[in-house]
């Protein structure tokens, strides 16, 4: 199996590609050029950024799309990727590369934003993302996607919302602010989401109640409830381990084995459950690997595989 050519901005992305929280931002202003679109446009991709999808909190929530020149003709399929950054933290602009592997497979990419801690508490970034999900189902005749060929990923929270946005049912009581995006009003609410075929998931929380108490409690994740009553109850619920069923998104998870910010029993346990409900599901481990921050061997081997699985599922529009 060959994997796909690694370009000079491929190259930039494996070395960014390891951090759920990206290095120092680099100044974003789509007018004036940011430079990580400068790279995305230099590898022959077209760019639609700031694009609103929703409002909550009084904040407009935005997104970009991206997709190979000369594509607009075609529905493609669309990866929808989520930042890391412990819910706490990160923001699209910095993700941007992360698109790049998926932009040379011949897939379009809507790269989101959504409400961290400091906005709201959980469960909004999820109640965000799924809301980007049912965005593409709206939209997906204006830009061009594939409803069909829908896969999610992300690094680290992003890991998690990408597989939550994947897993929660449609008709889940956090997908009702989505209604909001309605056309029109009148009649009875339809949740438009897409289903999603596949999940890549780059070292991904999956029992977010792990993470609030006990040996593997983080800040980042006690951050993210607060104070609020019930919090371990709502936790659960917005843990991918509780949507684990037959029928589920197919799952790629990447995940190194020596991680001290999202232990690797969660990608473990996450590839048992999936396992036992008969779900199709790579774990793919990297030895002495930490939270990111891979080696670029090591990233070249986890996108191999990623393009290989994506292939198979038949999604991937170019063969490895």
């Amino acid at each position: 199996m060959r994997a796909f050519p690694i370009r000079p901005a491929a190259l930039l992305l494996a070395m960014l590609a390891g951090f759920a929280v990206a290095p120092a931002a680099l100044a974003f202003d789509a007018k004036a050029g940011n430079p990580r679109f400068e790279l995305l446009r230099k590898q022959g991709f077209r760019i639609q950024p700031d694009i609103g999808y929703l409002t909550a909190s009084g904040k407009e929530l935005k997104l970009d799309v991206y997709r190979p020149a000369g594509s607009e003709a075609k529905a493609l399929p669309v990866v929808l990727y989520f930042h890391g950054g412990g819910w706490v933290a990160g923001s699209r602009e910095r993700a941007a590369l992360s698109s790049l592997p998926f932009l040379h497979m011949g897939f379009a990419v809507v790269n989101v934003s959504y409400r961290l801690a400091n906005v709201a508490l959980a469960p909004a970034a999820v109640e965000d993302t799924l809301c980007a999900l049912q965005w593409v189902g709206i939209n997906a005749k204006k830009y061009g996607f594939d409803v069909n060929k829908v896969v999610t990923s992300g690094d680290s929270a992003g890991g998690h919302l990408a597989l939550a946005t994947a897993m929660i049912p449609s008709d889940s009581p956090f997908t009702n602010q989505c209604a909001a995006n309605e056309p029109t009003w009148s009649g009875p609410y339809v949740n438009a989401a897409p289903k999603v075929a596949a999940v890549v998931n780059w070292y991904g929380i999956t029992d977010v109640a792990d993470m609030l108490q006990g040996p593997n409690i983080r800040s980042y994740a006690v951050a993210w409830f607060g104070s609020m009553p019930g919090r371990e109850a709502l936790a659960k619920s917005l843990s991918p381990l509780s949507h684990v069923r037959p029928g589920g998104p197919a799952v790629y998870t990447i995940h190194g084995d020596a991680d001290p910010l999202v232990p690797y029993a969660h990608g473990v346990r996450l590839k048992a459950a999936l396992d036992k409900a008969g779900v199709k599901n790579v774990l793919h481990t990297i030895p002495g690997g930490g939270h990111g921050g891979f080696k670029l061997e090591q990233v070249q081997g986890a996108y191999k595989g990623m393009q290989g699985f994506l292939h198979e599922l038949g999604l991937a529009p170019k063969a490895p």
